[in-house]
C-alpha cells in the first residue's frame, strides 16, 4: 500500500450485514457473476469482522483494521495509524499519522467521498453525523436508506457524478455503505410478502440485486486511473441460527464474513 496510495483511486465497500456463507454460496453457484469476476479465484475470503454491528465495525475499519484473515496470525494490515507497539503493521503497510484513515489520505491528496446506506451514515442527528463526518463530502438520501428497494441505484447514480466531477489529476478515496443486505431485504425476492419478513433467502436475493449493479460502480471508480478496490461486510446477521436473529451478537454468522481486494484498472 506504500506504493498504491498516492498512485491509485481508492474504493471502499461495505455489504452491510452480508453473511459469508451466503456470499460464499452464491459465489460458488454463479448468481453474483459481477462480483465473482473480480474476487482472486472466484471466492472469497473468509474473514473476522471487526465488530458486530454497523457502528463499531466501521470505527474500526475507518481506524485501519478491516476485517482480520480468519486464521491465526499476525496479519500484516493494509492502513495502520502510527502506533508505537503494533504488532500488525509491516513495511508494506500504508502508515498515517492522524486519528483515522480517512483524514490520513486527505493529508496524503485524496479527495473523500462517502455514499451512505444505513443509518450511521444518514446525518438526521449527531450519532448518524459522526461516520461521515470523517470525510471532507458525505452524501444521503432517503432513497440511498434501507427502506428503498432500489437504494444501491441511487448511490451507484451519484458515485459516477462524484467522479465526473473530480478533476483528473485529483486522487479519490470513494467509500459506499450498501444497505441493500440489511434488513428489511424481503422486497428484493420475488413472491415475498412484508408479512412473512426477511430471510436468508432474500438476504441472497439482496445480494443478487447488488450484484446487477455493482459493475457501474467498478466502472465509474476505474473510470480515470487504476482504482484499489476493497469489497467486504462489515459484520454478517442472524435469521434463526441457533435461536438468534439481527446482529450485535456473538455468533458465528455474525462474526465472519466474506472479505476481497483487488484491481481495477483503468478503461482503455
Amino acid at each position: 500500500m506504500t506504493e498504491v496510495v498516492g498512485r491509485d483511486d481508492l474504493l471502499l465497500v461495505t455489504l452491510d450485514t452480508l453473511r459469508f456463507d451466503v456470499a460464499a454460496e452464491l459465489a460458488a453457484a454463479g448468481r453474483i457473476p459481477n462480483l465473482a469476476r473480480h474476487l482472486p479465484g472466484g471466492v472469497w475470503e473468509k474473514r473476522h469482522a471487526p465488530g458486530s454491528f454497523t457502528y463499531a465495525s466501521h470505527q474500526a475499519i475507518f481506524a485501519g483494521f478491516l476485517p482480520t484473515p480468519a486464521a491465526p496470525g499476525p496479519h500484516p494490515r493494509l492502513f495502520a495509524a502510527r502506533f508505537a507497539g503494533s504488532e500488525t503493521t509491516a513495511a508494506r503497510t500504508f502508515v498515517f499519522d492522524t486519528p483515522d484513515l480517512v483524514s490520513g489520505l486527505a493529508d496524503a491528496g485524496y479527495r473523500t467521498v462517502c455514499i451512505g446506506g444505513v443509518g450511521f451514515f444518514n446525518k438526521l442527528g449527531p450519532l448518524g453525523s459522526v461516520l461521515p463526518g470523517m470525510f471532507q463530502e458525505s452524501h444521503w438520501e432517503p432513497e440511498f436508506g434501507v427502506g428503498s428497494p432500489t437504494s444501491f441505484e441511487g448511490q451507484v447514480d451519484l458515485a459516477e457524478k462524484v467522479v465526473a466531477g473530480l478533476p483528473y489529476d485529483q486522487r479519490l478515496f470513494l467509500f459506499v455503505n450498501v444497505p441493500s443486505l440489511h434488513q428489511p431485504n424481503w422486497f428484493h425476492l420475488p413472491g415475498a410478502t412484508r408479512d412473512a419478513g426477511d430471510s436468508r433467502e432474500t438476504h441472497a436475493a439482496a445480494l443478487e440485486y447488488v450484484d446487477r449493479h455493482i459493475g457501474r460502480l467498478f466502472a465509474a471508480a476505474s473510470g480515470r486511473r487504476r482504482c484499489f478496490a476493497i469489497v467486504c461486510s462489515d459484520h454478517g446477521t442472524a435469521y434463526g441460527d441457533d435461536g438468534f436473529t439481527g446482529h450485535r451478537l456473538g455468533h458465528d454468522v455474525v462474526w465472519t464474513v466474506p472479505y476481497a481486494h483487488f484491481f481495477l484498472e483503468a478503461a482503455a
